[in-house]
């Protein structure tokens, strides 16, 4: 059994205390109590499928808490808890006495986590030729531009490294030979590296059918230009929660009219709406694939997005993932400029 005082949050708090526990807690779930007793929970699941319909970390926790989760009397077994939170797809599980009142906290995420990345295979797009960097990509390929003192591709790898997914291929091509001296077989950087060697530009997914036909687990699949604050194991989380044949992770963009927006009806005047945002979750790159979905892998070149087109055509359901921690595609002049003042040598907090 856990503590789980670092857990509780009031019922007045707001999502953004809710992400505060879930990120820094040891258990990632936050508590929701009244004098003591348990009024609900709140995951990184939960939190995102609230981004999707529109909340915003401000916002009342209420917005996103299952107000009736699973619990177990303060009795219970190790043995019959990890019965209980395997039979409900759940990782953790808040013990509660006869009055209700949070008494404990049991939890199987570390062992789950191990096991994910163990059965994960990570695939990193790194074949681009990055003509948008030119002069830069001129004479290195667009992962190997450094961030920080260090190439992107390097960061990345990293990244997954440090959450234990240790199975990864590079697909490459534009001066595939830099990257290859550099991470040689992955020995040290922690990982088994391979290489999918693309004799022709096949696109974001057309490179998945050069892997090993014998791989059975799930793919992450990322674009190698792209620096991200992602957990991947929430990502995997959120995939098998939904049951997705496919995931993928979203982004959402906010864009500024600068001018003050008409409305009317007809030809008579309603109002204006000055300077209105709009939101938009646009493709961040990064996804997860069932084996089921591999095998709608067209032969030749093909791109993500067309894939999930596949996907959804064969009657199966693609989920999509918000991204709610930093990110930056840096595929172009100022986005680099950005992300190296973003970096000043360490890696950006959300």
């Amino acid at each position: 059994m856990h503590g789980f005082t670092e857990n509780l949050i009031a019922t007045n708090a707001t999502i953004s205390d809710a992400l505060r526990v879930i990120d820094s807690a040891a258990i990632p779930i936050a508590l929701v109590h009244r004098d003591g007793r348990l009024v609900g929970t709140v995951t990184d699941g939960d939190v995102r499928r609230g981004l999707l319909r529109g909340v915003t970390p401000a916002d009342h926790v209420a917005q996103v808490m299952n107000a009736r989760p699973v619990t177990a009397p303060e009795n219970i077994s190790a043995a019959d808890a990890s019965r209980i939170m395997r039979q409900r797809s759940i990782l953790q599980l808040p013990l509660i006495d006869r009055d209700g009142r949070i008494v404990g906290l049991k939890s199987i995420a570390a062992d789950d986590n191990v096991a994910n990345a163990a059965d994960t295979t990570v695939v990193i797009m790194a074949g681009g030729r990055g003509t948008r960097l030119r002069p830069i990509t001129e004479d290195i390929p667009k992962p190997m531009v450094e961030v920080g003192g260090r190439p992107i591709l390097d960061i990345i790898v990293e990244r997954f490294v440090s959450q234990n997914f240790k199975q990864i291929f590079l697909s490459v091509n534009y001066k595939r030979e830099i990257i290859e001296a550099y991470f040689g077989d992955g020995a040290r950087f922690g990982a088994h590296i391979n290489y999918l060697r693309e004799d022709r530009p096949l696109g974001t997914a057309g490179a998945l059918g050069l892997l090993p036909r014998d791989i059975k687990g799930p793919l992450v699949v990322m674009n190698g230009d792209l620096l991200a604050r992602v957990n991947f194991h929430h990502l995997l989380k959120f995939h098998q929660e939904q049951a997705a044949s496919a995931t993928m992770g979203v982004f959402e963009y906010k864009h500024t009219v600068p001018y003050g927006v008409v409305q009317f009806e007809d030809q008579f005047f309603h109002g204006i709406v000055e300077k209105p945002v709009h939101r938009y979750f646009v493709n961040a790159g990064i996804y997860v694939l069932d084996p089921s979905a591999r095998d709608l892998i067209p032969g030749g070149r093909a791109d993500m997005p067309a894939l999930f087109e596949r996907i959804k055509a064969a009657g199966q359901k693609p989920a999509v993932f918000p991204l709610r921690e930093y990110w930056i595609d840096v595929g172009r002049i100022e986005d680099l400029h950005q992300a190296r003042d973003d970096f000043e040598g360490a890696f950006p907090e959300n």
